[in-house]
């Protein structure tokens, strides 16, 4: 998933970056309400980590912003003002979820699973196919015909958002968009490269299987089955 973290905190932020992105996600940082608010109504954020008490615009505010604004961003406040009371008013202002400081990091990456299975994974569905393609949201598990894919976790983003979108083009600005961070450079080579390792380990490592993985020159890429064509 791509985050927003909105947090005051460089170093908790700069904890909570890090992290998310070992577990395979792509993380961006406000220091500030007005910054954050900025930054969730320009980029398409699938999960907003946000602190309360913060410099500028306090995190109820921008919370309230965001929902005037018409964005349905998920957000999980985490905050070290744990009373009943702002649990409530947090959740009621639009929140989905409240985390109290301190907390273990196992935790917030088990209550951003809950947010992407009910937020982008159809109802009731953890598991994404094509043809004989499976990739397992919950396990992060991935096997094409029975047999278990090593991925690394950028392989893995790019494959589920592959998988989102069966047999439709992907463009390149969207898989930047979505799998890499907000400064990415256009110019460089590190999608193809991405693309390049993620297709020998579905197809060329497959040869008696047709392949997957098309490359829709001038346009994208997308994940095709070739049983759709017939």
């Amino acid at each position: 998933m791509r985050i927003l973290v909105i947090e005051d905190e460089a170093r908790l932020a700069g904890f909570v970056q890090q992290g998310l992105g070992q577990a395979g996600h792509v993380a961006d940082v406000a220091d500030n309400g007005a910054t954050g608010l900025e930054m969730a109504a320009a980029l398409p954020y699938d999960v907003i980590l946000l602190d309360l008490m913060l410099p500028g615009q306090n995190g109820l505010d921008v919370l309230r912003n965001l929902r005037e604004f018409g964005l349905a961003t998920p957000v999980i406040i985490v905050s070290a003002l744990s009373g009943t009371e702002h649990v409530i008013r947090g959740l009621d202002a639009g929140a989905v979820d409240y985390l109290r400081k301190p907390f273990a990091f196992e935790e917030l990456l088990a209550r951003l699973r809950t947010v992407q299975r009910q937020a982008h994974a159809p109802a009731g569905t953890t598991v994404l196919r094509l043809a004989n393609l499976e990739l397992d949201l919950v396990h992060r598990r991935v096997t094409r015909a029975g047999q278990v894919l090593s991925l690394t976790n950028r392989e893995f983003a790019l494959l589920e958002l592959l998988l989102r979108s069966p047999n439709r083009v992907v463009t390149k600005t969207r898989i930047a968009e979505k799998v890499w961070e907000v400064d990415f450079d256009m110019g460089s080579n590190v999608i193809e490269v991405h693309i390049s390792q993620l297709r020998r380990k579905l197809d060329r490592a497959f040869p008696d299987l047709p392949p997957l993985l098309e490359t829709v020159v001038g346009h994208g890429y997308r994940l095709h089955d070739p049983a759709a064509a017939r």
